[in-house]
């Protein structure tokens, strides 16, 4: 590392966070993140039906598991 610090910036009063918008934030991709999360116990599934009332499956990160991810991402890039 060359010495500078990355810092996630989130709103205080978001208290979940799509696979998408991790993925935003921390820069790791979607299939490494699902991974991660998955290999870590991170994140849990949301079912959320949509217009055409099929289910469509989808990773919600709370900000704990955020921050859990910012500190391990390093790690497996580096």
């Amino acid at each position: 590392m060359t010495g500078e610090t990355k810092v996630v910036k989130v709103r205080s009063s978001q208290k979940l966070f799509t696979d998408s918008e991790v993925s935003s934030l921390t820069g790791i991709s979607l299939d490494d993140l699902r991974e991660l999360a998955r290999s870590r116990h991170l994140g849990f599934l949301s079912r959320a039906a949509e217009a055409a009332e099929a289910q469509a499956a989808s990773l919600l990160f709370t900000l704990s598991d955020l921050m859990v991810l910012t500190v391990l991402y390093p790690r497996f890039h580096s």
